[in-house]
């Protein structure tokens, strides 16, 4: 499935709308270039749980943890990773268990250690708005994607 989104404003809100999709569990995988808008989503999906501060990208600390309603999520930005095998000494395998959500900017970097994804994000810059394509790898996955898909034409239906 793939989705346009022309400026910030859809880009944050249509983080929020796969935030209700993914109903506070999965792990997802946010792939895309410096600059592509993966927390920028974060920080959309993170609204969907009543989050409503800044989202910086943990990109030293590779990990900020959100509780919020009651459910664990964690924003993982593993571009600084030099090792895969860090992830086991920060305590991370406690983190990506299937009780929590687990969002994930460069993935790749932990290749061999980390769950399989549930949903694949990758975005790209496209004029000034980025174009988002998005694959659901289980079960889970692939039903936030229908839920996103049903969202959307109910939205377009009621235009």
């Amino acid at each position: 499935m793939q989705r346009f989104l022309p400026n910030e404003t859809a880009h944050v809100a249509f983080g929020e709308a796969l935030g209700h999709a993914l109903d506070g569990h999965g792990q997802v995988h946010l792939e895309g270039e410096l600059g592509a808008g993966k927390t920028t989503l974060t920080r959309g999906i993170l609204r969907a749980y009543g989050h409503e501060g800044a989202v910086k990208s943990p990109t030293y600390t590779l990990v900020e943890p959100y509780m919020l309603g009651g459910r664990c999520l964690y924003h993982f930005d593993l571009y600084r990773l030099g090792d895969p095998e860090e992830l086991e000494f920060m305590g991370a395998r406690d983190m990506l268990g299937e009780d929590g959500l687990s969002l994930i900017e460069w993935p790749s970097r932990g290749a061999g250690w980390l769950p399989r994804a549930d949903l694949v994000v990758h975005l790209a810059l496209e004029d000034e708005g980025r174009h988002v394509t998005f694959e659901g790898l289980s079960p889970h996955g692939q039903a936030v994607i229908a839920a996103l898909h049903a969202t959307r034409q109910d939205k377009e239906i009621d235009a």
